[in-house]
């Protein structure tokens, strides 16, 4: 990138505003939208929002950490920025499209670009047959939920659940259950990033179920589509020395 013209966004929080200000009185700063590059102050709850906020743009994201865990943002500095841009790795990102019916005959879609979950909203589990490329896998999980986990996302939700952390570029989805009560020992699954897969909810007016792409809710869901999307791609920026593929190997070997 031989001119690079850098917006700054961030959450608002008064670590993230104080990042920001001393962003800008070091570099030239200009709105997103004529910019080459995106940088965001905040956590990982932030770089969702900015990811979903400029989707559509098509220009990399490169974050910095004013927030809490910041698993998917770099160290914050003032110094090199330029440059840091300049020589990042690029890993590119492909969300999952959320296609959702209700038990009222609404319809929504949405993107995800960690996990579509489905959890259960009452006291009692929920019923969810699983129907992967069209083939019934599951003709009934009873449970807390089931998710669906890009690699991006396998650290997150999915590994709470006990789901498993794929490595960035394996083309893989992890298939997970949220407190499985039948079958009990079941674990979930890894499937391949091109498979459309179905859930389908029993018993929903007695057992209703929220359907939820990142922070984009359904209530009463019936029926849930869950597939990759080809049609958009993100790309995140990461310093050489902390990128994002180091940090899910490294991930697997925490104690």
């Amino acid at each position: 990138m031989s001119k690079q013209h850098i917006a700054c966004v961030h959450s608002g929080s008064e670590n993230a505003l104080q990042g920001y200000e001393a962003l800008a009185e070091r570099y030239t700063l200009v709105p997103p939208e004529q910019s080459d590059v995106i940088v965001a102050l905040g956590g990982d709850g932030f770089m969702l929002h900015t990811l979903h906020r400029f989707m559509d743009r098509g220009i990399p994201v490169y974050g910095m950490n004013r927030g809490s865990v910041g698993f998917l943002m770099n160290a914050y500095s003032t110094e090199n920025l330029l440059d840091r841009i300049s020589t990042a790795q690029a890993i590119v990102l492909h969300p999952l499209q959320m296609r959702a019916r209700g038990a009222d005959g609404e319809t929504m879609e949405a993107l995800a670009i960690n996990e579509v979950a489905l959890t259960r909203d009452s006291a009692q589990a929920a019923k969810i047959r699983i129907i992967i490329d069209g083939k019934v896998r599951m003709e009934q999980l009873i449970a807390d939920g089931v998710m669906i986990a890009t690699p991006a996302g396998s650290t997150a939700y999915n590994l709470s659940a006990h789901g498993p952390i794929i490595p960035m570029g394996s083309d893989l989805l992890a298939l997970t259950p949220i407190s499985a009560f039948r079958p009990r020992r079941w674990r979930g699954a890894l499937l391949s990033n091109a498979a459309k897969v179905v859930f389908e909810v029993q018993e929903y007016e007695k057992r209703p179920v929220l359907a939820v792409a990142d922070s984009v809710e359904m209530r009463n869901a019936v029926s849930v589509e869950v597939q990759e999307s080809r049609e958009h791609e993100l790309t995140l920026l990461y310093d050489a020395d902390h990128n994002l593929e180091e940090r899910i190997i490294s991930e697997q070997f925490q104690a």
